[in-house]
């Protein structure tokens, strides 16, 4: 009751704290409560957040809070928070809300309603192995700002094909410092080849003719032929791919379908 308490006046907050009123009926998308932004990085986090949400017909929330208020765990206080405070696109309460807590150091990525199926499991890994550094470095501004960029991109590339999973995860461009290391390295693989090669040819010598390879009389072939008798082939299924395992997903105390992700930093 306690837990459930907290969400609820959580809640009450959020709309209390918001002076435009376009939102009056909703709480901001971002709720700073352990003061890790600064103001002006707040204000234009939330505009961010606003303009992607509005566009691409989906909340994205950021939430931080000094410690986790009673619940067991950080996903367990996402979820409670993503619905008490009312979050969510339309009837299936399409979203997701990012959760960082400072007393343990947790994060939580909950994901609603037709975000499971945006954010799959493999998705949500790309995701956190990518800000959660930033999370580490204290650089909160940068990885609140990286999530609402991501999520953008999700969203679009589950409305354009199929949403990112194991098979097509985006990919970081690659630093132009690698390009004169992998030449390198290539060079010195090479050279290490050459040698090998090199070595094992000592014993040869050169020799006029073939006849020191063939045995005096060992080899009489007056009449040769092929005759083609048979042929065997076979075939094997080729193994589906099933690197794509989709979204996991729990059900909250209210009985709410969620996915999502947690861990530390």
């Amino acid at each position: 009751m306690k837990k459930r308490l907290f969400a609820i006046i959580f809640a009450l907050i959020f709309c209390l704290c918001t002076a435009a009123p376009a939102f009056a009926a909703k709480p901001p998308l971002i709720n700073d409560g352990a003061e890790l932004v600064d103001e002006s990085d707040e204000t234009a986090l939330l505009l961010k957040l606003n303009e992607i949400s509005q566009r691409q017909q989906m909340d994205i929330v950021i939430v931080t809070t000094e410690d986790l208020h009673g619940y067991a765990t950080a996903t367990e206080c996402a979820d409670e928070l993503y619905e008490y405070c009312g979050f969510g696109y339309g009837e299936n309460k399409d979203g997701i809300l990012f959760l960082v807590s400072m007393a343990d150091r947790d994060w939580a990525i909950s994901t609603c309603g037709y975000a499971i199926d945006v954010f799959t499991d493999d998705g949500l890994d790309y995701i956190s192995d990518t800000i959660v550094p930033y999370l580490s470095d204290g650089d909160y501004a940068a990885a609140f700002d990286r999530f609402a960029e991501l999520c953008d991109e999700y969203c679009t590339q589950a409305e354009n094909g199929e949403p990112y999973d194991g098979r097509n995860l985006p990919r970081e461009p690659l630093s132009l410092m690698w390009i004169p290391i992998s030449i390198v390295i290539g060079v010195v693989i090479a050279l290490i080849v050459v040698a090998c090669m090199k070595a094992k040819l000592k014993t040869v010598r050169y020799q006029a003719e073939a006849s020191s390879y063939v045995k005096s009389g060992s080899m009489d072939v007056s009449e040769s032929s092929d005759l083609f008798l048979y042929m065997t082939l076979s075939r094997r299924a080729r193994p589906k791919d099933n690197d794509s395992g989709g979204s996991s997903t729990h059900f909250s105390s209210s009985g709410t379908l969620h996915g999502g992700s947690s861990g530390k930093f």
